[in-house]
């Protein structure tokens, strides 16, 4: 509960929570003089900002050298540590941790029902994201469809980037926050074939075929999990 006080503290600052916000969208390492051009704020204040951030382990930061001459600048990033708000405390990981030990015991079987179950919340996230626009995924076009990708990974929380294509056959993704991790750490490749179906899912609510090709893992020390979709409209 004290941690949870002190995160809610520092994020109560207005600048230091878009500050946070622009991290996390950048999927990269950013300066002291990155943050203050971009809030055109000084450079001291920005390091304020980004020192409390680190306080309270929503940021890691390191010394380095950049390559241009001069002092190492430091660098910060979003921590590796989870951070979740909760009034009072429920420890969800713990509750995942259960449901796939709990679907693990069951054998093959129970794989596959966590498999098809990955794959029906995805589709799931995407009709979601359809209802609330108040559209139909058989009335859009191609950059339609797409835009509910990007707005269904948005809120799923994967932080992803997208590229397509010049025929619009291909869609190339990045997921660079994976909300499974911490669980993937013990069973890599269930909770991996489980949100290969959870995405899966995601693209079949809107095209007629799928396939999908994953191409990097965060698991295996890449920055990002990256794929390509193979679409038919």
């Amino acid at each position: 509960m004290e941690q949870t006080l002190k995160i809610t503290n520092v994020l109560s600052d207005p600048t230091r929570y878009y500050i946070y916000q622009y991290i996390t969208k950048r999927h990269q390492e950013v300066t002291v003089q990155e943050v203050a051009d971009n809030f055109n704020i000084h450079p001291n204040v920005a390091r304020l900002h980004l020192t409390k951030l680190e306080d309270v382990n929503m940021l890691a930061s390191e010394t380095k050298k950049t390559g241009k001459g001069g002092r190492p600048s430091r660098l910060y990033r979003l921590s590796d540590d989870v951070i979740q708000l909760h009034f009072p405390y429920r420890d969800y990981m713990l509750l995942s941790k259960v449901a796939i030990e709990t679907m693990l015991s069951l054998g093959e079987e129970g794989r596959k029902a966590l498999f098809l179950t990955g794959k029906r919340f995805g589709l799931e996230i995407v009709e979601q994201e359809l209802s609330r626009k108040g559209q139909s995924g058989s009335e859009l076009n191609f950059e339609q469809k797409l835009n509910i990708l990007k707005s269904a990974a948005t809120l799923a929380g994967f932080y992803p980037e997208f590229d397509v294509n010049g025929d619009q056959t291909k869609i190339y993704f990045k997921i660079f926050n994976c909300p499974f991790k911490e669980v993937a750490v013990e069973h890599s490749e269930t909770v991996c074939s489980m949100h290969h179906e959870f995405l899966k899912g995601m693209f079949e609510a809107l095209f007629h075929s799928v396939e999908l090709i994953e191409n990097t893992n965060m698991t295996t020390g890449c920055e990002s999990c990256s794929y390509q979709a193979l679409v038919a409209k």
